[in-house]
C-alpha cells in the first residue's frame, strides 16, 4: 500500500546540561574513520495508547532526549571532517510528522523502501550530524519513532545502547543514576591514522538502482536448514550461519556467476570486536568497535563449504587480528587492495549483518514495547540484514540487490521452499 507522510514541524533538541570544556573534542578512532558515511536507521512502531495523546508522547520524547544527550554527548555534537566530533551541544534534529494511513496498513506486509518515509533524512545525507529523530503519528492513533545515527560515530551495538538508554530514561527518570555509562575511549584502542587514498563511500550505490525486499524464514524452515548443513564432527550451525550459507548459495545459483572464471567472490560478516580485544571490552564501549570477517568461497562452493569458510574467517578474528587493526596500516592496505579489485569489476562482495538477539523490542518509552521494529532501504547492494521476527521464532532477512539481480533471486524455486 502506498501512503504519504507529511512533516509538520522541525526543531533541534539541545542537551539539558552542557558538555564540560575538557570533553569538547571527541577523537574518531581508526575504525570510525573507515566506517561508511551513512546513517544507521531503526523504526519503532507502537499501537495507540489511551493514557497519553500522541502530542504528550512527542513532548515526552523531546524532554527525555534532552536528558539522555549529555550521557552520549558526542551525538549532540557535529562531525569535523573525518578526524573528530566538536562536542558543542548543537543538539539533535527532531521532526514531527503525520501519515495518512493506519499503523496496521504499514506493518502488514511492509515495503522496505516506504519505511524511509519515517526517517528524518536520507541515509546518505549524513551532513555532520550525530543523531536525529522523526516521530510520525497514524490516523488510528499509533506512533512511529524513526531513529538515525551516524555510522561514523557508532556501530549497531552502540546504536541500541543509546536507544534503550533513552527509552529507560523516558520510562523512569529515577533510573538515571543506575544506568550504565558509555565509555568513549575507542581512539585510544584503535588510534586514528592517515587514511588518504581510502574512499569511505565505497559500496554506496544510487538507491534508484536497488531493490529491497524482506524475506521471512519461519523457525521450522531455519531448523531444517541447520540440519541440512550439519556435520556430526562439527558444532551445529547457528541460525545465522545456516541462513547466510543458504542465501548466498541461492544468489550465486540465480545469477550463474560460474560463467566468469575471473570473478572473485567474498562473503563478509560484521563481527563485534569487544570480546576479541585483550583484555576484553565491555558492551558499554561506544563507537565502531566492530569489523568484518572475510571468507573467500569459489562459485562452485555450496552452502556447506561456505559455512566452513565463514567459520574459519570468523575464528581468524582473534587477538592477532585485533593487534593488526590497532596498527592500522596492514589492514588499510588490504581494504585498499579489495577496493582496487572492486573498481575493476573483478570482485563480487556479499555482506551479512545480524541484528538477531539484539534488544530491538526493548525500547519502551513509557507506553509499552513496540509491536514491530523495522529497518529501511539502505544504500548498499548485496547486503543482507537479519532481524528477529516480532514473535522471536523466525528471521526476517532484509535483502538489497540490484533490481535485475533481485528478479532472478526471488524467482529461485529452492529459495521459495523455505519462505513463509
Amino acid at each position: 500500500m502506498k501512503f504519504e507522510v507529511e512533516v509538520i514541524s522541525k526543531e533541534t533538541i539541545k542537551p539539558c546540561s552542557s558538555t564540560p570544556e575538557s570533553l569538547q573534542q571527541y577523537q574518531l578512532s581508526f575504525l570510525d574513520q573507515v566506517a561508511s558515511p551513512v546513517f544507521m536507521p531503526i523504526i519503532y512502531f507502537y499501537e495507540a495508547d489511551s493514557k497519553l495523546s500522541n502530542s504528550q508522547k512527542s513532548n515526552h520524547l523531546k524532554k527525555s532526549l534532552s536528558q539522555v544527550l549529555p550521557i552520549f554527548y558526542p551525538l549532540a555534537g557535529r562531525l569535523a571532517g573525518n578526524l573528530h566530533v566538536d562536542c558543542n551541544d548543537a543538539g539533535a534534529p527532531f521532526f514531527e510528522a503525520e501519515a495518512n494511513c493506519n499503523l496496521s496498513q504499514v506493518i502488514t506486509n511492509p515495503i522496505p523502501k516506504l519505511m524511509n518515509k519515517f526517517l528524518p533524512y536520507k541515509l546518505d545525507d549524513l551532513q555532520n550530524l550525530g543523531v536525529a529523530v522523526q516521530v510520525t503519528t497514524f490516523q488510528c492513533g499509533g506512533l512511529a519513532v524513526g531513529l538515525v545515527m551516524s555510522h561514523k560515530i557508532a556501530d549497531a551495538l552502540s546504536f541500541f545502547f543509546f536507544a534503550n538508554t533513552w527509552a529507560t530514561l523516558a520510562r523512569d527518570k529515577s533510573a538515571a543514576a543506575d544506568l550504565p555509562r558509555p565509555r568513549f575511549d575507542s581512539a585510544a584502542i584503535f588510534p586514528p591514522r592517515n587514511i588518504s587514498g581510502y574512499k569511505e563511500s565505497t559500496g554506496i550505490v544510487n538507491e534508484d538502482d536497488l531493490a529491497v525486499k524482506i524475506f521471512t524464514f519461519p523457525g521450522e524452515k531455519i531448523s531444517h536448514l541447520r540440519e541440512m548443513y550439519s556435520d556430526p564432527s562439527q558444532p551445529r550451525p547457528t541460525r545465522v550461519e545456516a541462513l547466510s550459507a543458504f542465501i548466498w548459495s541461492r544468489f550465486v545459483s540465480a545469477l550463474d556467476t560460474r560463467s566468469d572464471p575471473n570473478m572473485i567472490h567474498i562473503v563478509l560478516h560484521a563481527i563485534n570486536l569487544r570480546t576479541r580485544v585483550d583484555p576484553p571490552l565491555s558492551e558499554n564501549h561506544f563507537g565502531n568497535i566492530s569489523r568484518i570477517a572475510i571468507a573467500v568461497p569459489t562459485a562452485d562452493d555450496g552452502g556447506y563449504e561456505l559455512l566452513q569458510k565463514v567459520r574459519e574467517a570468523i575464528k581468524a578474528v582473534d587477538g592477532d587480528f585485533v593487534a593488526r587493526l590497532r596498527d592500522g596500516d596492514k589492514h588499510l592496505n588490504y581494504i585498499k587492495e579489495l577496493m582496487t579489485h572492486n573498481s575493476k569489476g573483478q570482485l563480487l562482495p556479499f555482506n551479512f549483518t545480524s541484528l538477531c538477539r539484539f534488544p530491538l523490542y526493548e525500547a519502551n518509552f513509557g507506553w509499552g514495547k513496540p509491536v514491530w521494529v523495522g529497518s529501511a532501504g539502505l544504500t548498499f547492494q548485496n547486503l543482507v540484514t537479519f532481524m528477529d521476527t516480532a514473535s522471536g521464532d523466525g528471521i526476517d532477512a532484509w535483502i538489497i540487490l540490484k533490481k535485475e539481480n533481485m528478479e532472478k533471486f526471488e524467482a529461485d524455486l529452492e529459495l521459495q521452499k523455505f519462505l513463509a
